[in-house]
């Protein structure tokens, strides 16, 4: 029985055999009921399939025999955790800290769970009392600063991420959390892409590219390999790309996230591919060896260094050609990444030199936007409502630059207030901090109003209507923010900045033929956003005209986009030929 327990766990990991893996071990267990191993295999790979409920009411009757086993408790989180049981997981997390203090996966994991469970504070809490037992390792490091971000400490968690960096220089993982946090602040455009320029450092193996037939003109296997194939920001972007393909390509899903069957995008993209995979439980090298096998050969990563990407798997070049696309608003600092797509907007000509990829340029816009289908009708704020100035992105991204870029529009409306609605925003650590800092810059508490979370898209967007301009955060623009407002008729002011991160919104609003509303200057951000939130009449022609716009603009021209991406695609692949026949 261990020798068939050990190979279906074997089969689960290499990503090969899950079914036969999970009939072997329940045909076990359930001669076995009492075998406290055999329904441990079974919750890890029924978590695998995407049944976490089924893993955690297994994993939960292993717990119930041995409530004493601080690695029975950490199993069932995990379980929970995937289901989105947080706080139900965070009590089992804690259960095995307080059984064996010594166990690392448990603190990580009652970090991780706490932080997801909106208790960011309640997070860095118990990552400072992990810290007072262990030495600092670089997964619990990570969580740390993600909760810190969380609590609007964002330039604490950097100042921690460098040490963590200078102690664990070559972990892919500890530099990406710091290059992704720089994003948000105002250190020069020069100096953060040099930061991203050191992610060099943590690939070490030497490239194996595996050999592919050069022929420019052939039928084309293209892997997309992404944490965000489901109800993500990334998801409605990438539709696209799958839905409007030329003849000679076919297109195979890497799904990175644990799987979610219910999960409504998931199940519109996956019917949109010719091959999915899910990936979530493999390891680098067996990843490496998934796209490897299945003959990818232009491979199109989405994640860069955001949550849930998988870069290290790349180091050996899986694919003979790789890229980067849409989901992450910097270079990566890959050497194994050949190609990242933007547009003329975001990455003009002459800022070549802050990339270690090369570019292509998507013109007019490096995206496609494609709304939820379930939004509410615009909706403007009745007429005796406060003039509303709104923010919908996640509170880390409102640091210093953009609290000074937005405070001179409050001042110059006085009478107007500021909607703030983020996941972590609600918390009362990340609004008392907010509060603080408006304060310091002379927006009275009063003025602000922090919105509920909403649980679902339809809920967030119908909070809208309780705004009438939205302003654009800097240096790191929103991206789904901007497209959402604009599908709302909420117009949105954005200060043309310096760097990608901080040209993004110009790069939507033009494409959406909103010129006007994209600021050179911060004195013009102030101007534009008071005359446009006290201009009633204009106000309300927007809010009915925006969405034809929008629907209307190349932003939302699904077709011609698919075109120019896989036009893209198709070129990269003839460059890459031409090398290889030379």
């Amino acid at each position: 029985m261990r020798e068939s327990l050990e190979s279906a766990m074997r089969s689960a990991r290499g990503g090969s055999g899950l079914a036969q893996a999970l009939a072997t071990v329940r045909t076990i267990v359930r001669t076995q009921p009492g075998d406290a191993e055999a329904r441990t295999v079974l919750g890890f790979l029924l978590s695998q399939a995407g049944e976490h409920e089924q893993a955690a009411h297994h994993l939960g009757r292993v717990v119930a025999v041995q409530p004493k086993d601080p690695r029975a408790r950490n199993n069932l989180a995990n379980a929970l955790m995937q289901s989105g049981s947080w706080q139900e997981a965070s009590a089992q997390f804690r259960t095995a800290t307080e059984l064996d203090p010594g166990y690392r996966p448990a603190w990580l994991g009652l970090c991780t769970s706490l932080m997801h469970g909106r208790d960011a504070a309640g997070a860095v809490q118990a990552s400072d009392a992990a810290l007072r037992i262990h030495e600092p390792w670089p997964e619990l490091m990570m969580a740390r600063t993600g909760a810190m971000a969380m609590c609007d400490r964002v330039e604490n968690g950097i100042a921690d991420l460098r040490r963590a960096v200078e102690r664990f220089p070559t972990h892919a993982g500890l530099r990406g959390s710091l290059l992704l946090a720089l994003n948000s602040t105002g250190g020069t455009a020069d100096d953060v892409a040099e930061a991203h320029r050191g992610y060099a450092r943590c690939v070490t193996a030497p490239p194996q590219p595996p050999s592919r037939d050069p022929d420019p003109d052939r039928r084309i296997h293209v892997g997309i390999l992404s944490a965000d194939l489901r109800t993500h920001s990334v998801g409605y972007f990438v539709r696209a790309v799958l839905s409007h393909r030329p003849p000679g390509i076919t297109v195979t899903a890497f799904s990175s996230s644990v799987p979610t069957p219910d999960d409504p995008m998931t199940a519109e993209l996956r019917a949109l591919c010719d091959g999915w995979v899910d990936v979530a439980v493999l390891d680098d090298a067996a990843l490496d060896r998934a796209i490897r096998d299945r003959g990818i050969d232009v491979l199109v990563e989405l994640s860069g260094h955001t949550g849930g990407n998988r870069l290290p798997a790349l180091d050996r070049k899986p694919a003979p050609v790789i890229a980067t696309a849409i989901g992450y608003p910097n270079t990566t600092g890959h050497p194994c990444i050949d190609w990242r797509f933007v547009d003329a907007v975001t990455d003009p000509p002459g800022t070549e030199s802050r990339c270690t990829e090369r570019l292509v340029r998507l013109d007019p816009c490096f995206l496609c936007y494609a709304p939820p289908a379930d939004a509410p009708d615009p909706a403007m704020p009745g007429e005796d409502a406060p003039p509303t100035f709104g923010s919908f992105n996640e509170a880390k991204k409102l640091q210093s630059e953009t609290i000074a870029l937005w405070a001179p529009v409050l001042h110059a409306v006085p009478e107007a207030r500021l909607a703030i609605k983020s996941r972590s925003a609600a918390e009362p650590a990340v609004r008392a901090s907010l509060l603080a800092r408006f304060g310091a810059a002379g927006i009275e508490s009063a003025r602000i109003d922090i919105l509920p979370f909403a649980a679902d898209t339809r809920g967030h967007l119908a909070q809208y209507a309780r705004v009438h301009v939205a302003l654009d955060p800097t240096p790191y623009n929103g991206t789904t923010t901007t497209c959402e407002a604009l599908w709302t008729g909420v117009p949105v002011v954005t200060l043309e900045g310096d760097r990608h991160a901080a040209r993004v919104g110009t790069s939507l609003l033009r494409t959406a033929g909103l010129g006007e509303l994209v600021a050179p200057d911060a004195a013009a951000f102030a101007r534009i956003a008071a005359e446009l939130v006290r201009d009633r009449e204009r106000l309300v022609r927007m809010r009915s005209g925006l969405r034809g716009m929008l629907a209307s603009s190349p932003l939302m021209d699904a077709p011609g986009y698919g075109a120019r991406f896989h036009d893209a695609i198709r070129s990269c692949w003839r460059e890459w030929c031409a090398r290889s026949r030379a």
